[in-house]
């Protein structure tokens, strides 16, 4: 990751509707790393939603773009599980913060501060989300980003001097808080819970703009052979065929 990665312990927001998941986010970015390639799993387009080929037992990590001049909450969510607390995921939860145009990439379950448990494709029966009585959204990745609300100031003429070092006071401690270092025919796939190794995050403040996630992304993945069945990648051996239907030139001699 190229800096610091912050994460935001929120307080529950219930969020009442949704704005449908994209395939591909204007504000946050999303694509996935095979942990012991380096390379960007393919992303293959199908009935309006984005899916990647996923191994069991291969290690991966999310990498989140932030694509804007400003800071983003991201809410992530692994099979339908909040990756920072373990709960059923909900936009309204903790999340992580990104910076200005900042990417990093999140390789675990959040266990504390200072650690993860590693993601890994898994057997469905196997993944972190069955193995907790939640195997109902199994094979999705999904983000849900909020935009931070902006503080407008005061006229200064309408602002007593007493006032105006209140204010710079109250500022001041706010930014010691928050400055910190910058249908499948086979079994379905779903993501285990791993290896603990060491991944450091720290606590920042964030107020949302809205109680509704500005943008939510979504990214399916499964087996293979599961995606052939599906539609979504040829079969071995299949070519694509592209009928002409005008395949002959000018009248030939009989």
């Amino acid at each position: 990751m190229s800096r610091s990665i912050l994460l935001a312990l929120c307080v529950l927001i219930p969020c009442l509707s949704l704005p449908a998941a994209r395939a591909h986010g204007a504000l946050v970015e999303m694509s996935v790393i095979d942990r012991d390639s380096g390379a960007v799993l393919i992303q293959y387009p199908a009935r309006g939603e984005r899916w990647i080929e996923g191994i069991p037992g291969q290690r991966y990590a999310i990498r989140l773009q932030n694509r804007t001049s400003e800071r983003v909450l991201v809410v992530l969510s692994v099979d339908g599980v909040n990756a920072v607390s373990g709960q059923t995921a909900d936009p309204g939860q903790a999340g992580y913060v990104l910076d200005p145009w900042q990417s990093t990439e999140v390789a675990g379950w959040r266990k504390s501060l200072s650690d993860v448990a590693a993601f890994e494709f898994a057997p469905l029966p196997d993944s972190y989300a069955a193995r907790t009585g939640r195997p109902d959204n199994v094979g999705v990745i999904g983000i849900a980003v909020f935009r931070e609300k902006r503080v407008r100031p005061m006229p200064k003429s309408k602002v007593s001097a007493r006032q105006a070092q209140e204010s710079t006071a109250d500022a001041a401690a706010e930014r010691s808080v928050a400055a910190v270092p910058p249908m499948a025919p086979g079994p379905s796939l779903g993501t285990g819970h791993g290896a603990r190794e060491y991944s450091p995050v720290r606590q920042t403040r964030f107020e949302r703009a809205g109680s509704r996630p500005n943008e939510t992304v979504a990214l399916r993945y499964d087996r293979r052979e599961n995606l052939i069945a599906m539609g979504i990648l040829p079969a071995p051996g299949a070519w694509a065929r592209h009928p002409d239907p005008f395949p002959g030139g000018f009248v030939p001699d009989p």
